[in-house]
């Protein structure tokens, strides 16, 4: 893994994290704990910061990313991103804030000043605009995303157990890394 001090400003890990060696952490990044950061992820907390809960899982291949705080946005955009979240690969994520037990689907990216409530699922491949918020128990879908109906019990169920799985998978990564 990669940790890069930027400003002053270095990622901290909390207990039983998990981050792949080809990731690249830079800045201002705070993963909170039983959270994992696997294979080609890219998080920059350069001109804000980012925050990752815990038992929240970054796949492969994601980018996460901040907006410099300026006059006409004085807080710009950091990312905010819940605990028990599954992030899938490939995933682009931009100074949004994402609630718990979500799931934001392969490939999907979610732009600036967007929020994402709890318990929410996300469609592989959809593109959540600027400033749009997506309501609590729904699955979205869709470029840009319409709210495609209600999440069902057992959706909402598999929110957590998906978080639960990653975070379970992470365990057996880091005692094989300790047995070495």
């Amino acid at each position: 893994m990669v940790l890069k001090i930027y400003q002053n400003k270095s990622p901290t890990l909390a207990k039983r994290v998990y981050v792949d060696e080809t990731a690249v952490l830079v800045g201002d990044i705070q993963l909170e704990d039983d959270s994992s950061i696997w294979p080609q992820v890219a998080a920059r907390g350069d001109v804000n910061q980012i925050q990752i809960g815990q038992r929240t899982n970054i796949q492969d291949g994601s980018v996460l990313h901040v907006t410099r705080h300026s006059e006409k946005n004085p807080a710009g955009y950091p990312l905010y991103i819940g605990d028990d979240v599954t992030v899938g690969h490939h995933a682009t994520l931009h100074g949004c804030c994402i609630g718990n037990c979500v799931l934001v689907g392969m490939g999907a990216i979610v732009l600036d000043g967007a929020i994402i409530e709890d318990n929410v699922m996300v469609g592989a491949g959809s593109l959540v605009p600027p400033g749009k918020r997506l309501q609590s128990g729904y699955l979205y879908m869709g470029s840009p995303v319409t709210r495609a109906r209600a999440l069902t019990d057992d959706e909402i169920k598999f929110l957590k157990q998906s978080a639960e799985n990653y975070r379970i998978l992470k365990d057996e990564y880091l005692s094989e890394a300790s047995a070495k």
